[in-house]
């Protein structure tokens, strides 16, 4: 039209996930976060590959001497949740743009206090410890369905689904185990064995989603 000027604007955006620049065209913060996304992904591959790994060697180890509380064996049951804070501390620190780091902060909190609560449970046998192992196993479980669901499009996430249910079923047998003549330890080395196979299962998903 006439009299009419046309202006090229700069679009500068300074705030979000990152910092955009671009003249003529805007590039949404949406776009922006589902890139960061993805680079979570070969983070959570390497994460779950070394969680499968410590699953399989802890729940042998326990295999072997969880007849009875020994040394080695409650050495075992409290270095658990002490490694699952570790490790949600790694994952955390990669998440925070995929909304999950929240959860993983509840879990790390959970653990903590497992640790603490089983190190105290074994003062008392394993029908004590099968009950704190089995409120843990619960809450844990619960915090890795919400994590997941919210990871979906990641891909590889209907494993850690799956893990956190049976993980909830799990928590709740342990505390009925308790209360049981000959209560014993290797029920929950098989958990923590499966448990590992979902994150083994997950890893190589994500391998093909990347």
């Amino acid at each position: 039209m006439p009299g009419c000027v046309l202006q090229e604007r700069t679009v500068f955006l300074s705030e979000g996930p990152a910092t955009i620049r671009t003249k003529g065209t805007v590039m949404t913060t949406a776009t922006t976060a589902a890139r960061a996304t993805t680079g979570v992904a070969p983070t959570l591959r390497r994460l779950y590959f070394v969680r499968f790994g410590f699953a399989l060697v802890w729940a042998v180890l326990l295999f072997l001497t969880g007849s009875s509380i020994g040394p080695l064996s409650a050495a075992l049951l409290v270095l658990y949740p002490v490694f699952d804070v570790a490790a949600a501390v790694v994952d955390a620190r990669s998440s925070r743009v995929d909304g999950s780091a929240a959860g993983l902060y509840v879990n790390i909190a959970i653990s903590a206090v497992a640790a603490v609560g089983l190190a105290v449970a074994l003062t008392s046998g394993i029908p004590a410890v099968l009950r704190v192992w089995g409120i843990w196993a619960v809450l844990a479980g619960i915090v890795q369905l919400v994590v997941a669901s919210r990871r979906r499009r990641l891909g590889g996430q209907w494993a850690m689904i799956a893990s956190g249910g049976i993980s909830v079923l799990a928590g709740a047998s342990f505390f009925v185990m308790a209360s049981r003549d000959g209560a014993s330890l290797s029920n929950v080395a098989g958990y923590a064995l499966l448990g590992g196979i979902f994150f083994l299962v997950s890893a190589l998903r994500l391998g093909r989603a990347g």
